[in-house]
């Protein structure tokens, strides 16, 4: 049984690079760098462009702040309940890692429900698309690429859950939690500096 342990680590650690990371989970860092350049182009878009639109809406008049608070509060709180999930299986715990993944991606999914009652809030009532002027335009492109973020890894966390009933997901093979728990978080920081800058940048011109 001892062996079995063994061998079961070595296996886990054979694919260590010299930076002493798993191959997976560098390429992962990795793609978190290129991403937060990725990310970092689009804001860096929408700031520039900022205030040039020559017609309305403005943020202003469309931005329900409230609203959005309360929608980035639900993907802050998934962020909790990640690290949670994540607790649970290192501890052997699969009932509770079942749990608050599942909490995870429904809290996931809340956030996209809130977008998207946004997006159509603000194209039937406030007329608002990304063809209206160049705010509609870079607004509608950075949250739109960031809701595509969230769902992909909305389906990944889904994923892990079934995945867990079929023993692919195990206190040894952690690293697939792992990389998703370090996905997530990303996602969640995007948000809060996309949140801070368009929304209440936009709404409130002296914060």
């Amino acid at each position: 049984m001892d062996n079995t342990s063994v061998m079961e680590n070595q296996t886990e650690n054979s694919h260590d690079t010299t930076t002493g990371l798993d191959n997976r989970k560098l390429l992962m860092w990795l793609f978190l760098g290129s991403d937060c350049m990725f990310f970092g182009s689009l804001i860096a878009t929408y700031l520039v462009h900022q205030g040039k639109s020559l017609v309305g809406p403005y943020p202003v008049d469309v931005f329900d702040i409230p609203t959005t608070s309360v929608s980035t509060f639900v993907l802050l709180m998934s962020s909790m309940s990640m690290v949670l999930a994540y607790s649970a299986l290192n501890r052997g715990n699969l009932k509770g890692f079942r749990i608050w993944i599942l909490s995870t991606a429904i809290m996931g999914a809340t956030f996209l429900a809130f977008q998207v009652f946004e997006f159509r809030t603000f194209v039937h009532h406030d007329h608002l698309t990304p063809q209206v002027n160049l705010f509609g335009t870079t607004f509608f492109t950075l949250t739109g690429i960031h809701g595509a973020h969230v769902t992909l890894g909305v389906i990944w966390l889904v994923s892990l859950f079934f995945h867990s009933y079929r023993g692919g997901v195990t206190p040894e093979k952690s690293l697939d939690v792992d990389l998703a728990a370090l996905y997530w978080h990303f996602v969640d920081m995007v948000w809060i500096i996309i949140f801070t800058v368009v929304y209440l940048f936009g709404v409130f011109k002296g914060f």
